[in-house]
């Protein structure tokens, strides 16, 4: 087995030092062997190696790759990293498959880049250690800074580099001496502070800059990102729209007042779209829906030849509030126009498909999933969904696959728990769906449908005092989940409380009606002694379900 020895110490290179090196190793002998497998994953490679750019083209290209950076305004999310973590781990374990086993000992790997850190779990966990082994050595880190690429960082979404980085030169750094410079980069930081979840820290930095900065572009630029942190916070219970209001009028008022009508449309258009968010966020969807449709309108009125990402945008965040509002082809409309403008851009053909989805046209919402897992590095999302379209379409062995892979991908990604779970418990397979809610709850403890899961598993093998408790559990935190309801009132029928089955199945057919859940509440009513509200039950069920047998059967008996 071959051997070599990789310095992780992000001070020598920044995000993903190690990967760099380990690529350096491996694409050089993958191009010479003709594999093809550099192509296959370039924008990994790209991204984690900008010295092999020369070596591997881009092949998969958006919009945002032909524009000037300051039009660049889609930054990547901090989940981007993890999809290319699992790109990456693909091509070694394609090109290792090739060439033989390896082993990589790791120094420094305590001071390395979260990147690589992601990287290194994604490697230990998806590669068989007879064909890649990753060993931890020595540590002795360098004294030197983070370099400070903060384009690179910015725009491949290395959030904790540019925070690490960003701050230090902050800090080492006097305002006066370059102002837009300072305020520029003082944004980029606060910006990537908000993606890895230190929003404090970020509002503090807007703070800072407001008791420093008097341009009006720019203490509109605070006003707008500082709603922002009131209305997207990671925490739930600390989000404030009504504030944020406050905040987003603010940079409203002052981008109005810009005399440039290029620079007006783009950054009241900007705020425009923000202040959408934040009265989607205070329940006032056709306010949103206006306030982007103006944002529309400066763009398209003075943006013609300029800022082509900011106008798809808009167009995407449009379909999604026109889904929200009932509106679903022109939602549809709206989505083709976002993916046409930038054909290579992944996250829209999601958006479109989960809408095609739920309007029963599982063919077209195939396509767009599929089209995601071709123009992206492994993205678990796309898999999660096609998993439920083979699950619709009775292809238990392919969703399962599907949801395999997901995992495998993302093991936090807690709703595929909840569905591997439901297809082991529906064939029977309780130890398995057992496992999976327990897993998934080691990750998500208040999951109400994981624990939905675990109750049902409970009720299958007997143990009804755990099943109740695991479904009162879930109607705690979720009192609209069907399933629980459900589940418990099959529970007091089995033991022959009819009054409380009737009463959960009850809550349950207030929340949503359904055939089964009628055909239930009738099995219930026609025990408890009471065959006319049996019957006005399954007469009802038969008219949102003509073709069900079992309906059909129980009319005819009572």
């Amino acid at each position: 087995m071959n051997t070599i020895v990789i310095d992780a110490d992000r001070r020598a290179g920044g995000p993903y030092t190690f990967a760099a090196a380990l690529l350096g190793r491996l694409v050089p002998e993958a191009l010479e062997s003709g594999s093809g497998l550099p192509a296959l994953h370039d924008i990994e490679i790209r991204a984690a190696a900008p010295a092999l750019r020369p070596l591997v083209p881009a092949r998969r290209r958006s919009l945002a790759d032909s524009l000037p950076r300051s039009q660049r305004v889609l930054v990547p999310g901090a989940r981007r990293t993890l999809r290319l973590a699992n790109g990456l781990a693909e091509f070694v374990r394609g090109h290792l498959t090739r060439t033989g086993p390896l082993t990589v000992t790791v120094t420094n790997l305590a001071e390395a880049d979260p990147t690589d850190a992601e990287l290194v779990a994604v490697l230990r966990r998806r590669l068989d250690p007879a064909l890649l082994r990753v060993e931890e050595g020595p540590s002795a880190p360098s004294a030197g800074p983070l370099p400070e690429d903060f384009d690179r960082y910015r725009d491949e979404g290395f959030h904790h580099a540019m925070a690490e980085s960003g701050l230090a030169r902050l800090r080492a750094s006097a305002y006066e001496d370059d102002p837009g410079g300072w305020e520029r980069l003082l944004v980029r930081v606060a910006g990537a502070l908000e993606a890895v979840e230190r929003e404090d820290e970020a509002r503090a930095l807007y703070d800072e800059a407001r008791r420093r900065v008097t341009d009006p572009r720019r203490r509109a630029t605070m006003a707008y990102a500082t709603a922002m942190i009131l209305v997207r916070h990671h925490d739930p219970a600390r989000r404030d729209p009504e504030e944020a209001l406050a905040w987003v009028n603010e940079a409203v008022t002052i981008t109005s007042l810009l005399p440039d009508p290029r620079e007006r449309a783009f950054h009241l258009g900007f705020d425009l779209n923000g202040k959408a968010l934040v009265e989607v966020r205070r329940g006032r969807v056709e306010a949103a829906m206006d306030l982007v449709q103006e944002a529309l309108d400066l763009a398209g009125a003075d943006l013609a030849d300029q800022h082509p990402i900011h106008r798809l945008v808009l167009h995407a965040n449009r379909a999604q509030l026109l889904a929200m509002a009932g509106r679903p082809e022109e939602a549809l409309a709206d989505y083709g126009r976002a993916i046409a403008a930038d054909p290579g851009y992944p996250d829209y053909y999601l958006d479109r498909g989960n809408l095609l989805h739920r309007l029963g046209r599982p063919a077209e919402a195939l396509a767009d999933y599929e089209a995601v897992m071709r123009l992206s590095p492994p993205f678990p999302e796309a898999y999660y969904n096609r998993s439920e379209l083979r699950y619709a379409a009775g292809d238990l062995a392919g969703a399962r696959a599907d949801l395999d892979h997901t995992l495998e991908l993302d093991p936090a990604f807690a709703p595929a728990y909840v569905n591997r779970a439901g297809i082991h418990a529906a064939t029977g397979a309780y130890a398995l769906a057992r496992d999976d809610a327990q897993a998934g709850l080691a990750v998500a403890p208040r999951d109400p449908y994981l624990l939905c899961v675990l109750g049902q598993v409970e009720q299958a093998e007997g143990r009804a005092r755990e099943a109740r408790a695991a479904y009162d559990r879930a109607l705690e935190l979720d009192p609209r989940l069907v399933a629980a309801w459900a589940g418990r009132a099959e529970l007091a029928h089995e033991r022959g409380d009819h009054e409380e089955a009737l009463a959960d199945l009850g809550r349950a057919l207030d929340v949503e009606e359904s055939a089964e859940l009628l055909f239930n509440r009738s099995v219930v009513l026609r025990a408890a002694g009471l065959p006319e509200r049996a019957r006005r039950d399954l007469l009802r069920a038969a008219d949102l379900a003509p073709d069900d047998e079992d309906v059909g059967r129980a009319l005819a008996e009572v």
